[in-house]
């Protein structure tokens, strides 16, 4: 099964160089082991644009689609063959990145 694992973040800082390096090794481990399927970060809130075509013409708004002090920064999609083993995942990205983490399932 496959998981986002999202990074959370209340800093547009991106990650110093030894929290990158903490990244980097576990990015390795994953694709070691088997679990790694993709991985990104993502530019600050503020350069996000929301479209909205439900009504008779689009609406395109820049920024965020929610106000919020916290934010996803970065993702991983992991594959592990259960929640646990994804939450297990998830404790050693929060630890390498220093930063929260949020892991849903895929449907």
């Amino acid at each position: 099964m496959q998981y986002l694992v999202s990074v959370i973040t209340d800093q547009v800082d991106l990650e110093d160089p030894d929290e990158q390096a903490a990244i980097d090794v576990f990015n390795d481990k994953l694709q070691a082991e088997g679990h790694w399927v993709f991985a990104g970060g993502l530019a600050a809130p503020s350069s996000a644009t929301v479209i909205d075509n439900r009504g008779e013409a689009p609406v395109v708004t820049d920024g965020p689609i929610v106000e919020s002090k916290e934010f996803v920064i970065g993702f991983w999609i992991v594959e592990a063959a259960d929640l646990d083993t994804a939450l297990k995942l998830a404790t050693e990205g929060s630890k390498a990145c220093n930063r929260k983490i949020e892991v849903r399932a895929f449907l």
